[in-house]
């Protein structure tokens, strides 16, 4: 093999590898894509949507720590989050953040109710949350613990979601969904100013 030709084939190492660390970088601590598996979400997220999950607003974890780095906002009602499932950390979940930690909820004929004041937003207004799970019963309001959040799935029918399994803590949140990218007839921004 000549020197040019090995001189070549190492420019292509050095940049593939280059181009992997770059991609992890970003992936670890900028934004993530995501694929939803089932219908939780529906109709805002459809399965086989893709989307990208931004990790900057809540601040991204360190790798291989407990520890985040400081984001440049705070959790808000009603976002779209992706977060490590609390019953098998090898799982992520996609829901919509309902209540903080300190915050009561009760689902009252298909309405949410934080601190005994229904949730009037548009994102989920025209939807019926059904009483369902030992933290979703009629009249039993749930006071979410500190360091924790309450989260439910927009289709509600079919959401495995806190009304089943209880509270996520804030620290398995990995960052708020931000678009869809695919499909292309289905690309639309999921954050609400």
């Amino acid at each position: 093999m000549t020197k040019q030709k090995k001189s070549e084939i190492r420019e292509w190492v050095e940049s593939i590898v280059i181009a992997f660390i770059l991609a992890m970088f970003i992936r670890t601590f900028f934004i993530q894509a995501f694929k939803i598996p089932s219908g939780s979400m529906t109709p805002t997220l459809i399965e086989g949507d893709r989307l990208m999950v931004n990790k900057l607003p809540y601040g991204p974890k360190i790798p291989f720590t407990e520890k985040r780095i400081p984001g440049f906002s705070t959790f808000k009602r009603l976002d779209i989050i992706v977060f490590v499932f609390p019953d098998d950390p090898k799982r992520d979940f996609i829901k919509r953040l309902i209540a903080f930690g300190g915050e009561t909820v009760e689902i009252k004929n298909g309405d949410i109710y934080i601190n005994d004041i229904k949730i009037d937003d548009a994102r989920i207004e025209k939807r019926y949350y059904y009483n369902q799970g030992d933290y979703g019963k009629e009249n039993k309001k749930i006071r979410v613990p500190q360091g924790y959040v309450f989260v439910l799935g927009d289709n509600s029918a079919s959401s495995h979601d806190s009304r089943y399994w209880g509270f996520v803590p804030e620290n398995n949140i990995i960052g708020r969904a931000e678009f869809i990218y695919w499909p292309l007839q289905r690309i639309q921004m999921l954050v609400r100013k």
